[in-house]
């Protein structure tokens, strides 16, 4: 059985979905930032949502992010299971960008994101 503790997380102790979380150590909330948090991972996500991206291909999408903070940023992405990076045993290297599959489940956040973006424009 699993116990019901309530989230260590002392801002979540007056937060409303508070009840939902009884289960959980952390709020779920904190979770989600936790793994988008990040200038560029939201677009990152974005740009792969329809399809598998190379390095380059990522970069020419958000040309304001230096090679590094990508890199940095992907590597997140990947340790947090959001995404999978495909290496090809080729010289030079090929390697290539997609989203996992729990990363998919975004989607739809991501998808109401940009309509919401659309009612700001």
């Amino acid at each position: 059985m699993i116990s019901k503790m309530r989230c260590i997380e002392p801002i979540h102790e007056e937060c409303h979905m508070n009840e939902h979380c009884i289960k959980h150590k952390v709020c779920p909330m904190v979770l989600v930032n936790d793994l988008l948090s990040g200038k560029w991972k939201i677009l990152i996500l974005w740009n792969l949502s329809h399809r598998t991206l190379r390095f380059s291909d990522i970069k020419r999408q958000l040309p304001n992010v230096t090679q590094k903070m990508l890199t940095m940023q992907l590597r997140s992405l990947e340790d947090d299971k959001l995404i999978f990076r495909k290496v090809y045993p080729e010289v030079p290297p090929k390697v290539e960008y997609s989203l996992s599959e729990i990363g998919k489940e975004i989607l739809p956040i991501l998808e109401l994101m940009h309509s919401f973006g659309n009612l700001l424009d």
